[in-house]
Order: structure tokens, then sequence, then C-alpha cells
């Protein structure tokens, strides 16, 4: 089996050690003799160990935030009604399309930039909270009309403080992008936990109290306020009085496309809430939302830690295609051999899983969390897929993309919206499998990692979660225990099961992850300023 290039079996039989040499060896065999319009072999280990220690620290910061964020919604649960959760699902989209107006894609250009100046990130910092005050106008003007279209007059309100958010937001957008370019996401835990922590808190109190939706409303705002104030304090840069044109234009004509892609991708990912908000219960609508927040806890963020570090380290190689291609394998099978057992360990488990975390009020959103997770199989082969474009400049083919997925959304929703929520669910099953073909199209054409290629790199993670996930099911089935029992013996069985059929079947991923982790745990102090 041959791995971006290199064969998997190297001297002394050691998967991770093949794997790091071919890694290794298309960023680092060039002498200083033929280095001539190419990246020094020092910059690419420097990037690689950057990549790998930006990558823990990002998936430590999801943890830690979302670890926190878990919590934190387990226990608002318990003080508020679906119906309350059903009020935020009702505004999602329009809070989401505001914040897409303000960020504009300007983040992703600015980290893109090979060689950012002051003035370009000044540039983006005024281009963002300009936005950001237009984008909250909109809204405002919009609220009574979003109220009418639910016919919930309280949404009004809501909706027009909620959306001081996406003000707050446009101050944070170039402070985060300045610690990407750096892949130093270790400063930015400092900024998300704490704040996760305090408004998550305080919001807690309130439910308590009987504040109902506004604990919600009041964390959403307090804690981005929080990170902006951190960040700021934690991130050395700020704004002078210049501005370039010329900038605006580069970042805009990469950017808009990014811009109106997301648009639509927001849109339609929040369509779904806006049909079952408007055709059914707000309690319907509220156990669907929180049923998808917990399965983007592991899903979405996940993947976004690790596209978030890998999209500005390979940026920096864009040019080179071969060494996009064995960074993206890499990429996409580590991915995966952690997402895929997360996907459907959390289906398997999502009933004991509910009955000793949550009130029974919420057990209707199990099997809604279920065929979530179902879908969310594919979510990091379309991520990775698009990232690929992204990091080639290609953002006119992530719009063309994006076209082509949503007017297939739209014809899968008007058929499956019959058939009420679970109907609308296996419509995004199916939805999602489809997509992946256009998505995975380009990917072959810009750095010739085809579709067959990238199933067989993920092939053996899904086999070995697939029966494992099988085997639980099976196992919690012919088995009367306590929920919390249950729960806890056959959680640590499957990750017992599936490391051990990992290191049984040799699974690349599971040695290269395993490497990567002895690497930032035994790095001295020194190295690891270094690295970061």
């Amino acid at each position: 089996m041959r791995l971006g290039g290199c064969h998997a079996g190297a001297a002394g039989g050691d998967p991770a050690g093949a794997w790091g040499a071919a890694f290794q060896g298309r960023f680092g065999r060039k002498t200083e003799h033929n280095l001539k319009g190419r990246t020094p072999p020092r910059f690419i280990m420097s990037l690689t160990q950057k990549t790998i220690t930006g990558i823990i620290w990002n998936v430590a910061e999801q943890v830690a935030r979302k670890g926190t964020g878990v919590i934190i919604t387990l226990l608002l649960a318990r003080f508020l009604v679906p119906a309350d959760f059903g009020l935020i699902a009702m505004m999602a989209v329009f809070l989401a399309v505001a914040q897409s107006l303000m960020n504009s894609g300007f983040k992703q250009a600015l980290i893109r930039f090979k060689d950012a100046r002051q003035v370009d990130f000044n540039t983006a910092f005024y281009a963002n909270v300009s936005l950001g005050i237009i984008s909250y106008l909109l809204l405002f003007l919009a609220a009574p009309f979003i109220s009418e279209f639910y016919n919930e007059p309280r949404l009004t309100l809501l909706v027009r403080v909620a959306g001081l958010n996406i003000i707050i937001h446009s101050f944070e957008i170039v402070q985060s992008a300045v610690l990407s370019r750096k892949l130093n996401f270790k400063a930015q835990l400092q900024a998300t936990l704490p704040a996760g922590i305090i408004s998550g808190l305080i919001a807690v109190a309130m439910a308590y109290a009987g504040l109902g939706v506004w604990a919600l409303i009041f964390q959403i705002l307090l804690s981005s306020l929080l990170i902006t104030v951190f960040l700021w304090k934690i991130q050395g840069w700020r704004p002078s009085l210049s501005f370039s044109k010329e900038s605006l234009k580069s970042m805009y004509s990469f950017g808009y496309k990014l811009f109106l892609s997301g648009l639509l991708n927001t849109i339609f990912l929040n369509l779904y809430i806006v049909v079952i908000a408007k055709l059914f219960a707000a309690s319907i609508a509220g156990q669907y939302f929180f049923a998808k927040k917990i399965k983007d806890i592991v899903n979405s963020q996940l993947v976004s830690s690790i596209q978030t570090v890998t999209y500005p380290a390979l940026a920096s190689i864009q040019d080179d295609d071969k060494r996009l291609k064995a960074g993206y394998r890499k990429v996409i099978q580590i991915t995966t051999f952690i997402l895929f057992p997360s996907m459907l360990l959390l289906a398997a488990l999502a009933r004991p899983l509910f009955m000793v975390l949550l009130p029974d009020k919420w057990l209707p959103a199990v099997p809604y969390l279920q065929l979530m997770c179902l879908g969310g199989v594919m979510f990091p082969l379309h991520t990775i897929n698009l990232n690929i474009l992204q990091v080639k400049g290609r953002s006119d083919l992530f719009l063309y993309l994006e076209i082509i997925k949503k007017t297939l959304t739209v014809i899968i929703l008007y058929i499956s919206y019959r058939y009420g929520v679970t109907g609308i669910l296996i419509g995004q099953i199916i939805g999602s499998v489809l997509a992946y073909i256009p998505n995975s199209y380009f990917s072959a054409k810009l750095i010739n990692y085809s579709a067959l290629e990238q199933i067989a790199d993920v092939l053996p993670s899904l086999g070995l979660s697939v029966v494992v996930a099988l085997l639980i099911v099976a196992a919690d089935s012919l088995t009367y225990w306590p929920a919390i029992v249950g729960l806890i013996v056959f959680g640590l069985a499957a990750v017992g099961l599936y490391l051990a059929g990992a290191h049984v079947l040799k699974l690349q991923p599971y040695w290269v992850a395993r490497e990567m982790l002895v690497r930032f745990i035994f790095q001295k102090g020194d190295k690891s300023e270094k690295i970061l």
C-alpha cells in the first residue's frame, strides 16, 4: 500500500515511522542549493511541527470550550423547556445570515495572504466593523417581519437584542485571524474557555431564576463580548488609521465568493429548522435544534478544529500539488479515524445518554440525534474537499458547488417534508451522500486526489467503526442494566474495541495520531516555544 507516494512498509515495520518519513520526505529533502523558488526545509519542518501542535491545541480548545458548552447546555435543558430552544431555533438562520454578511470572507482572505501588512489588517478590521453595523441595522428592521412569519410576537425584541452579537463579533475577526496565521490556538483557548465558563454559569443562574429564553440570549451576548475582550488583551495587534482600497479589492475579490457560498450554506443549513419551526410546534423545533446542537459539538467542532489549523498551514504550500495531496491525505485519514467512531458511537448510545443526563421531556429528540449522526459521517469528506478549493484560491468553484448542492437540497426537502421530521432527516442523509460526488470532483482535478482514493483512505476506519457500533447496539439490546451503567460500560468497551482493532489492523491514522500525541506530550519547553 502506498501513502502519498511512499511505501507504508518502511524499515522496522513501524507504520507511524513510515508515514512520518513520507510526510517529512516530501517536506524536507531539498538541499540549500536547490531552494530557489522553493520552501526551505527548516521552514517546512517547522510548519509540520506547528501544524501538529496547532491541531492538538485547537482540539484542546474545542474539547474544553465545547465540553464546557455541553455541561452548560445540559444544565440549561434541565431548567428550560424545548419551546425556549425553539425560539432560538427560529432566529438562528437570520442571525447566521447577518453573521455571514459581517464576515464576508475577510478572515479567510487574511489567513491566505502570504505577506499580510498592517494596512491589510486595518482594511479588514474597518470593513468588518462597518459590515457588522450594517448587518445589525438590517436585522433590526427585519425583526417584525420575522416575528410575523412565525406568528410569534416575542421574536421582535429577541431578534433585536440577540443581533447585537453581530457588532460585538466584528471586533474579534482580525484578532482571531492574526492568531490563526501564527497557528497559535493556545492563545485562543485562553480566551474562549473562560468566556464560555463565565457566560454559561450566569446563563444557568438566569434559567434557574425563571428567565426562560433570555438566559440563552444573555449567554450568546456575554460569551461573544468576553471572547472579544480577552483576544484584544492577549493579541498585541491594534488598528491604525490606514486603509487601502487595493487591499480591500484584493480581499473582496477572494472573499465575496466565499461569502456568497457561505451565505447559501448558512441559509440551507438552517432551512430545515425554518421549515420545521414553520410547519410544526415550537417544542418540536426546539428538540430538533437541541439534537443538532449536541451533534455539532462532536461533528462540526472536531472537523473545524483540524480544518482551522490545516488551512493556514497548507495554504503556505498551495503551489506544490504533491505536497498538498500528501498533506490532505494525512488530514482526511486522521479526521475520519476520530470522527467516524465518534458519530456512530453517539448514535448507538444516544438513548442511555439522554436518560442519564436529561429530563424525560427531551427523549423525543433521541431519534433525531441518531439520524443526524448517520448523516454527519460524510461531513469531514465534504469539508476537506471544499478546503482544497479555498487553499488553491478557487472560490469561484466553491460558489459553483454550493449552488449545485443547494438546488439538490431544495428538491430533497420538497419531497421529504411530507413525511415529518424523520423524513426530513432521512432526506438529509441521502443529500449528504449525493453531495459528495461534486465535492470530490474538483479535488481530483486540482491535486489529483480522486474520490476512489479518498474512499480507499477512509474505508478501514469506517468499517471498523461500523462493526464496533453494531456490537454496542446488540449488547445494549440484550442487557437490562440501569442507563448510567450501560452508558459507562458500553462507552468504555467501544473505545477499547476500536483502539484495539486499529492496533491489530495496523491502521495508518492510528499510528500517526498516536505519534502526534506522543510528540506533543514529550516536547521540551524551549522547543515547544519555537513551535508556537
